[in-house]
């Protein structure tokens, strides 16, 4: 049998396969043929699939916002071991020195 022959053959019954439902194992049984013969093919005419005949690329929407409104609104948020600290904008500086010195401490 030809290279293109045997192809044709095998890209069928993975066809075939594919629309019983059955596991690779049943179907093999029924038809006569060895699971690692029909694992083999799949991989192989899966690897030689152009990457059109895959699923068609789904694209989701993408909101931006703008960086400079949303950063100078929310302030930042600051880790210390397990505690996390918000801190708004206009905060006062040596009282979250303070706050750290006292987590740093504790933690």
């Amino acid at each position: 049998m030809a290279k293109t022959e045997e192809r044709a053959v095998w890209q069928a019954r993975v066809a075939a396969y594919r629309g019983s439902g059955q596991t690779v194992a049943a179907w093999c049984r029924t038809q006569g043929i060895k699971p690692h013969q029909m694992y083999y093919w799949i991989k192989r005419l899966n690897a030689s699939a152009p990457p059109s005949a895959s699923k068609p690329a789904q694209w989701l929407p993408l909101v931006v916002e703008d960086q400079e409104a949303s950063n100078t609104d929310k302030g930042l948020l600051v880790r210390v071991g397990p505690a996390v600290i918000e801190v708004p904008a206009g905060f006062d500086p040596e009282l979250l020195t303070a706050v750290v010195r006292v987590l740093k401490t504790s933690c």
